[in-house]
This record gives C-alpha cells, sequence and structure tokens, in this order.
C-alpha cells in the first residue's frame, strides 16, 4: 500500500471492496448532489476493476477520490469543497500516476471537467481532440506520456505546455524564440505562472532572434520584464553560429523541456521529469546565451 502524508492529510490506495463505502461517500457528495450527475452514472462495474486512491484528513475521515481503470484512464477524481485548493488534488494525482508507472503504461487519459483543465494542465496533461458533453457537464479528453516525450502538434496542447512549464519551475525557466511566440507567451495563463515564479524568486531568461516584432506587438513579457528587470532577461542572438539554429526551445529546472525543430510553427516534442535531456538542452542554451547581447530594445518602451 503506497501512502502519502501531508500535516493535513494522507493520500494511500486502497482495496475497493474494503473502502467503497469511504469511496461512494466523497463520490456522491461532489458528483450526485453538488454537480448533479445521476446516480446511476456515477456508478459503473468498473469499480472493482480499478485502482482507487482515498484522501483523508487528520482524523481519518474521508475528503477525497481518484481512480485508475484498466483502460489506463484517470477518473472519479473528487475532492470535498472545504479542502480544494490545498494540494488534495495533486497528491491524488500523483498517487494515481505512479500507480500507472507501476504498471508499465507508456500514458494515460482522462477526461477533465472544463473547469478542472487548467488543474490538469499545469500536471503535464495535453488537450486531445474538441470539448465534449458527459452527464450534462462538458469535457476534455487529455493525455500525458509516462515513457518518453510527447508528440505536440496542435496549438492548444502547445499552450498547455508553455503554462505547464511555466508553473512547475522552481527557480528558472529559459525561453528560446524567434520573437516571443504570440499565442504561447502572451497568453495570460503563462503570464500568471511566470508572475508567480518571479514572486518566489525564480527568473526567467528569454532569447530572442527578433527583437523588434515583440516590441511592436507590445508583448506583455516585455511589460513584466520592466517591472521587474532582475528577474526577467532579454538577450538577443547576433552570432552567426547561433542563427544557424532553426528551432525554439524552452525548459525548467524541474526537468521538463519542449522543443520546436522549427520555430515559426508549433509541433513538437515535449517531457517531463527528464532531468538528461534538459541538461542538454540548457549547456546548448547557456552556450548561446553568453554569446548573445543584452536586449536594449525594451528598456524605453511603455506597456
Amino acid at each position: 500500500m503506497n501512502v502519502q502524508v501531508t500535516p493535513a492529510f494522507t493520500v494511500e490506495t486502497v482495496d475497493y471492496t474494503a473502502a467503497h463505502g469511504a469511496l461512494r461517500q466523497v463520490r456522491e457528495a461532489v458528483f450526485v448532489h453538488e454537480q448533479g450527475v445521476p446516480a446511476d452514472l456515477e456508478r459503473d462495474a468498473a469499480d472493482p476493476l480499478c485502482d482507487h486512491v482515498l484522501a483523508r484528513d487528520a482524523a481519518g475521515g474521508p475528503i477525497g477520490t481518484g481512480r485508475l481503470t484498466p483502460e489506463r484512464r484517470i477518473g472519479r477524481m473528487a475532492v470535498l469543497p472545504g479542502w480544494r485548493g490545498r494540494g488534495v488534488g495533486d497528491a491524488m494525482l500523483a498517487a494515481l500516476l505512479d500507480r500507472a508507472r507501476a504498471h508499465r503504461w507508456p500514458s494515460v487519459a482522462l477526461h477533465a471537467q472544463a473547469s478542472a483543465i487548467p488543474f490538469y494542465v499545469r500536471n503535464g496533461f495535453l488537450p486531445r481532440g474538441p470539448v465534449f458533453e458527459e452527464a450534462g457537464i462538458v469535457h476534455q479528453a487529455m493525455h500525458r506520456s509516462l515513457d518518453g516525450p510527447a508528440t505536440v502538434d496542435r496549438f492548444d496542447a502547445a499552450r498547455a505546455t508553455m503554462q505547464a512549464l511555466a508553473f512547475r519551475a522552481g527557480r528558472e525557466l529559459a525561453i528560446q524564440s524567434r520573437e516571443l511566440d504570440p499565442g504561447l507567451l502572451d497568453e495570460p495563463a503563462f503570464i500568471e505562472a511566470a508572475r508567480d515564479l518571479l514572486k518566489r524568486g525564480g527568473e526567467v531568461r528569454v532569447l530572442l532572434h527578433d527583437a523588434y516584432a515583440p516590441r511592436q506587438a507590445r508583448a506583455p513579457l516585455i511589460g513584466l520584464s520592466q517591472r521587474r528587470p532582475s528577474g526577467v532577461l532579454f538577450r538577443v542572438i547576433e552570432e552567426p553560429v547561433d542563427l544557424t539554429y532553426a528551432g525554439a526551445l524552452a525548459f525548467n529546472d524541474r526537468g521538463d523541456w519542449f522543443e520546436r525543430p522549427l520555430g515559426h510553427r508549433l509541433e513538437g516534442e515535449a517531457a517531463l521529469d527528464d532531468a538528461p535531456r534538459m541538461r542538454q538542452l540548457r549547456a546548448r542554451f547557456q552556450e548561446t546565451w553568453e554569446r548573445a547581447r543584452p536586449c536594449s530594445e525594451f528598456r524605453a518602451i511603455g506597456l
């Protein structure tokens, strides 16, 4: 039995037969009574076949549930209202991903309620396909690779990847971009994650091929750099040896990375917790950073 403990709650894998009463208590409170899902849709025959996790408060009361089906899908993620925003969902999701790795599954999928999409994006899940309705609630299919890089081939997946890298960064986020990638690096969720990183004492370093285009577009990241000049640093690539690199990349100090072979396109590959590849990208980035010139173009404009 795998148990994760915090001062306020515990998360453990549980046997369905022994724990079904506690699991149902949380799921019915959230799905049936709060969200109005019919009870006969919330319950299904898959439950006895699934891996289940259960979160309990310090007194042993059930406060959260989640399950992993034999079809490699995470579901029935539910946290009681009073415990939301306190890390319970993250801990349960981490426990379910550990179970998937124990099964040696290469990936997992889930159907995220629309309101929960940002939560799953922060945990490395990428959207797949259009939104749809399930049990009267709008959902988005999402996917996370557990064995090797994930292919990023859609705009919403590329945007989600950049948001995840910024959110998960501990002290460092590094980006090499041709012109600050409109649609990716100006998204409010990305800017908010970058701002939170700076508040934690972190740093954002950006290598650009072209400083003129983002300056004309008044890119939000430039405004953030003017407010936090020691936290957001820009340099411009000028050396011919560095200009030959046609791609774009981003990485953080958690071992997460995203690389696009062609910088003017969104398609590429990304991975979380892949420190060896991240170190390779960091070494190449650092060499280019040292040869690039400080960007003075952004100092005088008002945003």
